[in-house]
């Protein structure tokens, strides 16, 4: 009997096939040779017959990028979702990314032709602009670089001073109290889980505190019984004892906002008296992931100044995408925010109308730690809860919510311009479960 992998191609046929010259202009050799190889094992495992092995090669190369991530129209309702990447970009941001991509002017003074040492200044006064009670402003790499930083830099080899109710633990199971005592920090606990006053603060001071330590718990709520101590007394007894007072805000919000009216503003916290506010780029800001610490000349200048300075340096990249998030008119995360009531409903029924599906009443979240557990009013079309898997399988991907047994498919967080793509996306899932 004939053993039909003989009739399998060569490696060299394939690599000379047209399907490979064409895959070689976007990808790399050792990438297609092993997609190749992949290919070559299910043929001689008997899955694929040797005379469809070209075919199969062409169909993989042609559906392959040199990258992984793939695009994921958000229809959860939360708007800043961390598993999906946050915050989208504006298309300002996106352009901002792309200009910076090449050669730039990052470290360079164009008219001089010298090195220049005004790295990130732009991004730097966009922000002042935005956040006037700023004296001055560094952007890092991330939001738990920027606390690590702070702590460093204005309580070096002494203790800062924090609530028990704040000892947050933040994504992928990291812990506050154990990302800043990773350096020569040491944390000092007062109060308890629901209520620390100003006297466990004052009770605390030694002549070894460096600072306070005041933590938004932006990713969680404690109700009912409860206490803590604002800005405005922490300042007073901070200065009373020549000490530090950061502040932790997380979220990025600018400027108080109606629609979030418990979360708290960096301007708010800084006109307060806080030396250094911290918050991401990448949540309520609407940018890039960045660390952005904002305070007083003097505080600013000491972080500037640690070594810690430079190893959680941001990229060029998102230094101009975060400039261009924060000068935009708007952006995606505002947009959602925002969504007009009766625009929201429009959209939601005509997608219903398109896939059979059924209109019900959807609260949306702020997501990514900010505004916890405040429902923003929404609409969001039910279907079948098959669908979900379908829907997250397609192309483009479609992330919907799945609860008590529906697929809910929120148009909050995609923009008007994508609703046929989501249509076309739901049906495409529909086809594929009735075949």
């Amino acid at each position: 009997m004939t053993d039909l992998r003989r009739f399998i191609p060569r490696a060299d046929e394939i690599l000379a096939s047209p399907a490979v010259e064409v895959a070689r202009r976007y990808m790399a050799e050792h990438i297609i040779r092993t997609r190749i190889n992949k290919v070559l094992a299910q043929a001689r495992a008997g899955d694929i017959a040797p005379q469809a092995v070209m075919d199969e090669v062409a169909a993989v190369l042609a559906d392959a990028t040199p990258y992984s991530l793939h695009r994921v129209l958000n229809a959860t309702g939360v708007i800043i979702h961390t598993n999906i990447g946050r915050a989208p970009l504006p298309p300002e941001a996106i352009d901002a990314l792309v200009a910076a991509a090449g050669y730039t002017d990052v470290e360079l003074d164009l008219a001089s032709g010298l090195r220049s040492k005004n790295r990130g200044r732009a991004v730097i006064e966009a922000l002042l602009a935005a956040c006037p009670g700023a004296e001055d402003a560094l952007v890092v790499n991330n939001g738990a670089a920027a606390l690590l930083l702070a702590t460093a830099a204005l309580a070096p080899e002494r203790e800062v001073i924090i609530s028990r109710g704040e000892l947050i633990e933040i994504g992928a199971g990291f812990r506050l109290p154990e990302l800043i005592e990773s350096t020569s920090v040491r944390l000092k606990e007062i109060g308890a889980t629901n209520r620390t006053h100003l006297a466990d603060y004052e009770d605390a001071i030694s002549d070894k505190t460096g600072a306070i330590l005041k933590v938004h718990p932006s990713n969680f709520r404690i109700e009912g019984f409860t206490a803590a101590v604002g800005i405005d007394p922490l300042r007073q007894l901070a200065d009373a004892h020549g000490i530090s007072l950061i502040v932790d805000l997380g979220s990025g919000l600018l400027q108080p906002d109606k629609s979030v009216p418990e979360e708290p503003d960096l301007q708010a916290q800084l006109a307060a008296g806080a030396d250094i506010v911290i918050a991401s780029g990448d949540k309520l800001l609407g940018g890039p992931q960045a660390g952005i610490i904002l305070g007083t000349k003097e505080a600013i200048a000491k972080v500037k100044k640690h070594p810690l300075a430079r190893a959680v340096r941001i990229d060029k990249l998102r230094l101009n995408a975060l400039e261009a998030s924060i000068n935009a008119p708007s952006n995606a995360v505002q947009d959602a925010l925002h969504l007009d009531s009766d625009t929201h409903l429009e959209r939601t029924r005509a997608v219903a109308a398109a896939v059979g599906g059924d209109v019900i009443e959807h609260p949306g979240r702020v997501g990514g730690g900010g505004a916890p557990e405040y429902p923003l009013p929404g609409f969001a079309v039910a279907l079948d809860e098959s669908l979900a898997a379908a829907l997250r399988a397609g192309t483009p991907a479609v992330l919907p919510r799945v609860h008590q047994g529906q697929c809910l498919v929120d148009v909050r967080c995609i923009p008007a311009s994508e609703d046929e793509t989501l249509i076309a996306a739901i049906r495409a899932a529909q086809e594929s479960l009735a075949e």
